[in-house]
């Protein structure tokens, strides 16, 4: 794919889900107030919004937002397989399965959420979190369908 059709899927992909993006943006700012900080992460195609100050743990994606608990979004973790039961899964980094996340939005717009909600919403069961394991493992297929 050539340069200049990247960079315009990239802006349609962020403008088709602009609605997901602004309810990242009102978490993020919200959270600023309680100490959050926000840089922008170019690799991951989003604002990350850093000690996020509300939430068990972790991180969210909001189309091209990332509101995260921690100090850095590149921290090692556990699958959601791994989680759910001892499995041969290797750890990941959590700013990998994120970024799928951020494709998937891209891709996805406005149905992402009700599809994502559709499929099982945060679980191990969910063919979205699934995908951004996978991909956080190999690089490769963020695609929640095969």
């Amino acid at each position: 794919m050539s340069k200049a059709v990247r960079a315009v899927a990239l802006v349609l992909g962020a403008l088709w889900t602009a609605p997901n993006t602004v309810i990242g943006l009102l978490g993020g700012v919200a959270g600023l107030a309680c100490g959050a900080q926000v840089h922008w992460r170019p690799r991951d195609l989003a604002l990350v919004f850093d000690r996020w100050p509300w939430g068990p743990g972790g991180a969210i994606t909001f189309g091209n937002v990332i509101l995260h608990t921690g100090d850095a979004l590149d921290v090692v973790c556990s699958t959601y397989a791994q989680r759910a039961a001892p499995c041969a899964d290797p750890d990941i980094v959590l700013a990998d399965h994120e970024r799928a996340h951020v494709f998937q939005y891209m891709a996805l717009g406005p149905l992402f959420l009700p599809l994502y909600l559709l499929c099982g919403g945060v679980s191990v069961r969910n063919r979205f979190e699934r995908a951004a394991d996978r991909y956080a493992m190999t690089g490769r297929g963020w695609w929640p369908w095969p």
